[in-house]
């Protein structure tokens, strides 16, 4: 479907717009993704790194309005033209601009641990898993941009991954010996993590998925 209107598309003003300031939502979130885990992770110290952030947050913010100000706009011209289109693309920019949410609550992590984390604690829960979500981000942009489906069903596999070994870091939190400060900062760490590579996959399989089951891939991989 969505291979279909790119190519209906390719070339438009509109849609070209749309997909520059959509690819820019993308980088800039992982920007912000990289920057927050050398600081949660490594406690690298980066001079007004809050600051920053919150900057390029508010940029994306704005990005995702300037791109529904278009999508709108477009539709008051052409009320009956490429509605489908319009809706996916309201549909997959909320999702990015979710990404930016979740790097700024990782930041808040980093700001409640009580000590820097311990390298081999956290590379024996987390197995560096934040270098496959920073690649997910790539995979992600260019399914998405691409309209590549070999892509975007990959992306739906590698996140399928992501989730369960999440899921099974907050299992090994919940049993463990670490202390509270510890034990809550990696929970919190394992579930944002969860929550990026899901809606990073949301972007992902709209490529291949049709518009009434975006955002729920999880079900209609079940039902597969």
């Amino acid at each position: 479907m969505f291979k279909n209107l790119l190519q209906f598309w390719k070339g438009k003003d509109f849609l070209s717009k749309v997909l520059e300031e959509f690819k820019n939502m993308l980088d800039d979130s992982q920007a912000m993704f990289n920057s927050v885990c050398s600081k949660l992770i490594d406690s690298k110290e980066e001079p007004h790194l809050k600051e920053r952030i919150y900057t390029i947050d508010k940029k994306v913010n704005d990005l995702q309005k300037n791109i529904r100000k278009r999508v709108i706009e477009h539709l008051s011209i052409q009320p009956s033209v490429d509605v489908t289109t319009c809706l996916l693309l309201m549909s997959v920019v909320k999702d990015a601009e979710r990404l930016g949410d979740y790097a700024k609550n990782l930041l808040e992590v980093s700001g409640l641990l009580e000590k820097p984390v311990n390298k081999d604690t956290y590379m024996g829960l987390f197995n560096g898993i934040e270098q496959e979500i920073s690649d997910l981000f790539k995979q992600t942009k260019e399914a998405f941009i691409e309209s590549d489906e070999s892509k975007a069903a990959k992306s739906w596999e590698y996140q399928k991954e992501i989730k369960q070994r999440c899921d099974e870091i907050i299992r090994k939190l919940a049993r463990s010996s670490l202390s509270v400060n510890e034990a809550v900062c990696f929970t919190l760490t394992a579930r944002y993590f969860k929550r990026i590579a899901s809606h990073l996959t949301n972007i992902a399989t709209s490529v291949i998925l049709p518009l009434t089951e975006l955002d729920y891939f999880d079900e209609k991989r079940k039902e597969d």
